[in-house]
Order: C-alpha cells, then sequence, then structure tokens
C-alpha cells in the first residue's frame, strides 16, 4: 500500500495530537499527509450569519490553521486537506480504504485508564480496511525516543499475524526501534486436549517452549525480511490483554490485531483490542486481518 497518512481531525485537543503524530510517520515513511474532517450541518436560533456555507468556512478555516501548524514544523511534508460535509464515521472509513493508515484522536483518563474510546473511534475501527492508530492528548515526539520499543502482540498461526506483524516491523524499521513480540498463552481446559495436540506438545517439550516455537515461526520471515530490526522475543502465561499492558510502559506503539470478518451483532473490535486501547497509555495500532 503506497496511499497517504490520513488524519482524522476534529478540533479537539485528542485530534491535533494525532494530527502531529500522522505527520511525523508520513515524513518517517516518505508518505503524503492526508487531513480529513467530517462535519454536519448545526442549525442555531437567532444567528443569522450562521448557515450552511457559514459554517463550512469555519471548518475550514479550522482545518486550514491545523494544518498551517504542521507544516511550519514540517515544510518538506506534501499536505492535502479534505472538508466533508456528512456522517463522521462513515467518512472515515472511506477515507481510511485509500490510506497507509488512519490516525485518530482518543480522549484519555490519566496515566492509569489511557484511552476513552468514543462510538465513533471505535465504529471506525471494527470497520476500517486499513491499520487505525488512536493518539492520546498530549501525545509527544519524545514518546518515539530511542530505546522505546515497537509491542507487537503475535497470536494463532503465521498467517493470522502477518498484517499485524508486517505494520510492526515497517514500523520499527522507519523509526529506527526495536520489536517486542509478545505471545501470551494459558493452560487450556482438559477437555481440549486431544491426541493430535498432545502429541505436538510432547514433541516441543511442553506447553510454553510449544508456544516460542510458535512465536519463533511467526517472527521468523519478518526477522528475513527486517533484518536491521531488534527483536526481543516475550512468551509470557497470562491472557493477551494482561501480558501486553505490562510491557506497555516501555512502548512507543502497541499494535495489535484484530478480526476483519463481521458477526451476527455487527463488526468487533475484539477482547484485547479492546482492553489495549482503554489502558495503554502510548499510542496503539489496531491491524485488521483475516
Amino acid at each position: 500500500m503506497t496511499g497517504p497518512i490520513t488524519a482524522g481531525v476534529d478540533g479537539t485537543e485528542e485530534s491535533v495530537a494525532a494530527l502531529g503524530w500522522a505527520a511525523r510517520e508520513a515524513i518517517r515513511r516518505g508518505r503524503a499527509l492526508r487531513v480529513v474532517h467530517a462535519w454536519r450541518f448545526q442549525p442555531y436560533e437567532g444567528l443569522d450569519a450562521a448557515d450552511a456555507e457559514t459554517q463550512a468556512g469555519w471548518v475550514r478555516n479550522a482545518v486550514d490553521e491545523a494544518v498551517r501548524t504542521v507544516t511550519a514544523r514540517h515544510p518538506e511534508l506534501e499536505v492535502s486537506t479534505d472538508v466533508v460535509e456528512g456522517p463522521a464515521v462513515e467518512t472515515l472509513v472511506a477515507a481510511a480504504a485509500d490510506a497507509e493508515m488512519l490516525v485518530l484522536g482518543s480522549r484519555g483518563h490519566g496515566p492509569v485508564v489511557g484511552f476513552l474510546l468514543g462510538s465513533v473511534g471505535q465504529q471506525v475501527i471494527a470497520a476500517a480496511k486499513r491499520p487505525v492508530v488512536l493518539v492520546r492528548a498530549g501525545d509527544q515526539p519524545t514518546g518515539e525516543a530511542a530505546g522505546r520499543e515497537v509491542v507487537v502482540g503475535q497470536q494463532g498461526d503465521p498467517e493470522d499475524s502477518a498484517e499485524t506483524l508486517r505494520f510492526a516491523f515497517e514500523t520499527a524499521a522507519a523509526r529506527g526501534a526495536t520489536v517486542r513480540a509478545v505471545r501470551a498463552w494459558t493452560l487450556p481446559p482438559v477437555f481440549a486436549y486431544s491426541p493430535g495436540s498432545l502429541e505436538l506438545l510432547d514433541e516441543a517439550g511442553g506447553l510454553e517452549p510449544y508456544e516460542k516455537k510458535a512465536l519463533a515461526a511467526a517472527l521468523a520471515p519478518w526477522r528475513e525480511r527486517f533484518p536491521g530490526v531488534p527483536v526481543v522475543e516475550h512468551v509470557e502465561m497470562g491472557s493477551a490483554g494482561q501480558v501486553l499492558l505490562s510491557v506497555a510502559a516501555r512502548a512507543q506503539l502497541m499494535v495489535v490485531g484484530r478480526r476483519a470478518h463481521r458477526t451476527a451483532v455487527g463488526a468487533r473490535i475484539g477482547s484485547v483490542a479492546h482492553g489495549v486501547l482503554h489502558h495503554a497509555g502510548c499510542p496503539v495500532a489496531v491491524v485488521p486481518h483475516g
């Protein structure tokens, strides 16, 4: 994918932080930056000047001001803007389809709680076909300092996590960062054991060695493709969300996957992504797969 880095802005402090993050990532990856704002006409009683055309002008001015701030910091960056009158979710999902990634702001409740994922953000993540990055208000370039890692969750077979690992390695390569690949495991219930699975476990030497081999197998093609990216393999017993959050303090970015298929009750973002989005203090990328 060679599309732009797209940032959704709405004038809030969170979206300003997201725009700054998106601009820095666009420069690292040699991409253009696209800035998108969705708005709906809101009539105000007693304000004759606040017609649709006037409100559209207000919106464009606000977006232009945000873009001027970015271009002043990064004059070499190619930037385009789109102000779209329409529903936010549909507009942002459509914008994501042509993007390398979509970057949005997310409200925070302090260093412990982290993200407060609103309905728009959750719906966009669930429906987007491309990675969506959530950035907290107050996010600063210092959070991307050397020594901080790109942490990525790996689950299932190598093909299940291929897109998630691809995103993590590409991001780490652009930043000169280390990838910490995390695979969490739990003791399966007795009924989950079968003669075939027991044989595999015996061959691997037990549950934890089996999980380590599974992680190594998933990482092998990405280590080969990105030989300059240092990798830490992290296998730990526990729930995936808990294990990922236990290493979040050292992360400059957390990368998690979500299944792209729809269920009978609509698109879901998954419990691991949901938990990390609500509690991680760093930006979080959610990558659809499958």
